[in-house]
């Protein structure tokens, strides 16, 4: 590997460590301090929730998990904090799956889509009725709001690199970025996701392409 290629790849993962994280549901000491079983507890909420959980209440989540009430309300005071704990820590989990996608030899516009599309892996198999009642929860919503932008912000930070380095014209790449970033939550959107041929991740990745294509010089 050259100098300069190492050089490039130091410049991209300092400017992405700059860009603010949102902060999590659960902070770094509540996250370390669950048990084995909350932790599997919480995964198995997520799989649950998958077909809808507007009509369940903590009793039922705890009967179908074969738990205590107690052991949910340890966790979380309602089932919708239940709903925000099990979003976020899944998001935090992708967004650190899609971070490691980066090689330190990667052009920035590889960069981003390698990121992009681990980043929609957040929209795979999102069904209508847990995107449905999702969109019912305020706070799940500035939870979603919060993790949107800084996704957009981690995509226009890549595009600006792009731009510095001659891989694309002077573009709007807070437009740009905005367009991009959005696309997987706009298709796993409820009265979407019944319109689209493929499932949201196929169709975003797909989007994604297009766009660079368009961004790549001839």
């Amino acid at each position: 590997m050259s100098v300069d290629m190492v050089a490039s790849g130091a410049d991209l993962h300092e400017r992405l460590r700059s860009v603010p994280r949102p902060t999590p549901v659960l902070s770094r000491e509540r996250e370390q301090a669950l048990s084995a079983r909350q932790r599997e507890i919480l995964d198995q909420l997520g799989a649950l929730f998958d077909d809808g959980f507007a009509d369940l209440t903590m009793a039922e989540l705890a009967a179908r998990l074969s738990c205590s009430l107690r052991t949910l309300y340890e966790l979380a005071p309602s089932r919708d904090e239940l709903v925000l704990i099990v979003v976020d820590r899944n998001l935090w989990r992708i967004g650190r799956t899609a971070a490691g996608a980066l090689g330190g030899e990667m052009a920035p516009l590889d960069a981003l889509r390698a990121y992009l599309q681990a980043a929609t892996v957040a929209v795979a198999g999102t069904t209508p009725a847990f995107a449905r009642d999702l969109a019912a929860v305020p706070a799940a919503q500035r939870l979603n709001d919060a993790h949107s932008d800084y996704l957009v912000a981690v995509t226009r930070c890549l595009l600006d690199l792009a731009v510095e380095r001659g891989e694309v014209a002077d573009v709007d790449t807070g437009a740009i970025a905005r367009v991009m970033a959005g696309l997987g939550r706009d298709l796993s959107r409820p009265e979407v996701i019944s319109t689209l041929r493929s499932s949201p991740k196929e169709a975003a990745d797909a989007a994604v392409d297009v766009i660079l294509r368009g961004l790549r010089p001839s």
